[in-house]
């Protein structure tokens, strides 16, 4: 029986959800791959002591010791952020070990210096649990989608962002009431930034467009909008259009160049992913052999991505055991066939928006405001206008067809500029139909 020893660094929530994975899927791992997986030793600053039943198990304060180690075939790294995580990974490489990491941080900065040394070392980095938590989605990109040109990428990628936007949709509670109580039940972090901001969601797609495309794609490369301005009177107008509105990851493959975008999104509330609430992830592919593909399932947590490293390391195990090493490439396309990305320009961007103008309710506003869209090419679709108070400003809100971003920034700027307007316009982007 072959035994594939594993040096985890970090016993944090995820480190956790890992070795009780391994301890309690121990006998069933056994049956599906005829290898044992020992979790062999713990490095962690912060322990005293391992929980007891996992007694057997070395804990040490010092990460090389799990480096230094020749009984080690599997080095896992759940600490997060950018460094020490950086420098154990590939001391972790040099030393000739592979290498699973939850973290989607440091693959979409420092991703392509990680992979171009586990390709000189030979050895494989799992990340599975970078992306969609519990969800299967790198393997089934990697290797369920292999014979498909990837030609969209839509998400709901971040648990907390879904979790907030979706109380506000079914409730009408201000944003900062329901951040609050996301923290209050462990949905969100004290510092809640990179959730709601949507960087964390940024660099998921960053991944998942790398292995989609085989482009080398940065955190960088990608426009980012989070959800802190949407306010309760845009979900309810975009309720009475039809949408509801999603933190989607966005990405677009037009040949030459493609899109790379995360930002508040209305969906067609008849469309899978406005379904999706909670704290649930849930994420769309569209092949050219396969059509649309929806991966669907708990975004974060510990026993869901202690899931998902396990399978990591199963995966290398098995490798380890048939002697067959980076059989899949890391990042699918192999390793000299990963370019540079060309992205599309925002500016250059096309779709249907939603406005809302704050206004002094005047004769002639309106058609001012309708002249302004119509100077830029921005064909109005629908317009809705809230009940008027006297003396009050009023909210008018448009719907339009598709148009050009650059545009819609110049209208905005010209409407904005108006005196009779008492606030700035709120601008959010539709779904584009496919």
């Amino acid at each position: 029986m072959k035994e594939i020893r594993v040096g985890l660094i970090g016993f944090g929530t995820v480190g956790k959800g890992l070795a009780n994975t391994l301890l309690a899927q121990k006998e069933c791992l056994l049956q599906k791959t005829g290898t044992s997986f020992v979790l062999s030793k713990v490095a962690d600053i912060a322990l005293q002591a391992l929980p007891n039943e996992f007694s057997e198990v070395t804990l040490t304060n010092d990460a090389n010791d799990i480096f230094s180690d020749p009984n080690i075939d599997i080095v896992v790294e759940l600490i997060g952020g950018m460094e020490p995580a950086k420098t154990f990974m590939l001391k972790a490489i040099e030393s000739g070990k592979h290498v699973v990491t939850a973290n989607k941080a440091l693959l979409s900065v420092h991703g392509r210096e990680i992979f171009e040394a586990a390709a000189k070392n030979n050895v494989e980095v799992g990340f599975e649990a970078s992306v969609g938590g519990g969800i299967p989605v790198i393997k089934a990109l990697k290797e369920g989608l292999v014979a498909n040109r990837i030609n969209h990428i839509k998400g709901i990628m971040n648990g907390t962002a879904n979790y907030i936007l979706s109380q506000m949709t079914d409730h009408g509670t201000p944003f900062q009431e329901v951040l609050k109580e996301a923290q209050e039940l462990g949905f969100a972090e004290a510092d809640p930034t990179y959730d709601v901001e949507g960087i964390d969601t940024a660099h998921k797609l960053a991944i998942l467009m790398t292995i989609a495309y085989g482009m080398s794609v940065h955190l960088d490369d990608i426009t980012v909008e989070g959800i802190s301005s949407i306010e309760p009177i845009d979900i309810e107008f975009a309720k009475k259009f039809g949408y509801r509105i999603k933190l989607l990851a966005i990405s677009r493959n037009h040949g030459d160049h493609v899109e790379a975008r995360v930002h508040p999104t209305m969906v067609p509330e008849n469309h899978m992913l406005a379904t999706i609430n909670g704290a649930f992830n849930g994420i769309q592919f569209q092949g050219d052999t396969v059509g649309e593909v929806l991966l669907y399932g708990q975004g974060a947590g510990m026993m869901p991505t202690g899931s998902a490293v396990a399978a990591d390391v199963v995966d290398i195990g098995r490798n380890i055991a048939k002697g067959c090493i980076n059989r899949v490439p890391a990042l699918s396309f192999l390793p000299d066939q990963i370019g540079k990305p060309t992205i599309t320009p925002m500016q250059q961007l096309i779709c249907p928006y939603y406005f809302r103008i704050s206004a002094l309710d005047k004769p002639g506003v309106l058609s001012i405001i309708t002249g302004i869209f119509g100077k830029h090419g921005i064909s109005i679709r629908s317009m809705m206008q809230q009940g008027r108070d006297a003396n009050e400003p009023v909210f008018i809100v448009f719907r339009t067809h598709r148009a050009t971003e650059g545009a819609v920034e110049k209208a905005i700027a010209d409407i904005d500029a108006l005196d009779v307007c008492t606030g700035p316009t709120v601008k959010i982007r539709l779904l584009n139909p496919e």
